[in-house]
């Protein structure tokens, strides 16, 4: 449960408690009847200032002075919280998250995002120009403060360690697991936690020191990023690379403009267009695009493969174009 809907369920825990003292009170006090009793507490709390039922008691006026003090703090309390709720949008959150969370037992073959810090949610952004069907789980509230009003995409405001929220997030379905918490040691445990749950999950991992590496790999990452070292390499080579970096730039969409660099998996074909070469294809003609690297299950990355190049089983080719080229592009695949 998030710390908004705790304080809120607290308030109206107060709130009750104040209303059921002041029946009480005056109930076995001043002998009122139920009725009265309740419409003497509610004056009192809603600080209205109708006169009282009938004539109070010494013990009477006693303990409707301390019970005015009392409800002083607690009408406080319980304005503060209800403000912070509309003001603050709080109930459009918890609202937006319930209707998302309905959702996502529906969801498979997806991705799982864990953190919405600063990493997080440019990979979340990202995601999302993709098109890719994610959930998110974000725990920590000052990252939440910080998410959509309207996320285009699903959210579990819990723990990811914990076995029952990847559970919520559809791990068992689920093709890959993004964790990107600043903490190494929490990364750790939800690398060990999601592979207990699905062996075969793709799981990339950051890692904010260097001895953490290794230990994340260990723990079940299939890749570990380290962004801060990253950073570095790329600052550098800006200085003494700048146009090739200008060029990845492009590539990776950093840049403005309006070319994509996508990739296709050989099961993804058309059956007739299976087991052909790329001259066979004829892509460059027929679509504009050009294949730039084709991954083979024995020889690796080929860059630049030659028109001669058979596209077979297991393979995965890397196609450069502009977004016309690429959508003209999908016409081989099924």
């Amino acid at each position: 449960m998030s710390d908004s809907v705790r304080s809120f369920l607290y308030a109206a825990l107060v709130l009750f408690t104040s209303l059921l003292i002041g029946v009480l009170g005056y109930v076995f006090i001043e002998g009122y009847g139920f009725l009265d009793a309740i419409y003497m507490t509610m004056l009192l709390i809603s600080t209205v200032g109708f006169s009282e039922v009938a004539p109070l008691s010494e013990n009477g006026k006693l303990f409707t002075s301390i019970y005015m003090l009392f409800n002083l703090g607690i009408y406080a309390y319980i304005v503060s919280v209800i403000s912070r709720y509309i003001f603050e949008g709080e109930f459009q959150k918890i609202f937006t998250t319930f209707i998302f969370n309905k959702k996502t037992k529906r969801v498979t073959d997806h991705i799982i995002v864990v953190g919405y810090g600063r990493t997080g949610a440019k990979t979340c952004d990202e995601l999302l120009k993709s098109k890719e069907k994610f959930i998110l789980i974000e725990n920590n509230q000052e990252a939440i403060k910080y998410l959509p009003k309207k996320p285009n995409f699903q959210i579990i405001t819990d723990d990811a360690s914990k076995e029952e929220v990847l559970h919520q997030a559809g791990i068992e379905e689920a093709t890959s697991l993004i964790i990107t918490l600043p903490d190494d040691a929490e990364n750790m445990l939800i690398c060990i936690t999601a592979k207990g749950l699905n062996p075969n999950i793709n799981i990339v991992a950051r890692a904010s020191e260097e001895s953490a590496e290794k230990k994340l790999y260990r723990a079940g990452a299939s890749k570990v990023v380290k962004p801060f070292a990253l950073g570095g390499i790329h600052m550098a080579h800006i200085i003494t690379q700048p146009h090739v970096i200008e060029l990845l730039e492009i590539l990776t969409g950093v840049a403005d403009q309006n070319l994509k660099l996508e990739e296709f998996k050989f099961q993804e074909l058309k059956p007739e267009y299976q087991n052909k070469t790329i001259r066979d294809l004829d892509i460059r003609k027929n679509t504009g695009a050009t294949v730039i690297g084709l991954k083979d299950d024995v020889k690796g990355f080929i860059f630049d493969p030659n028109s001669d190049t058979i596209i077979g089983k297991g393979d995965i080719l890397i196609v450069l174009g502009s977004e016309k080229n690429i959508e003209q592009f999908k016409m081989y695949f099924a």
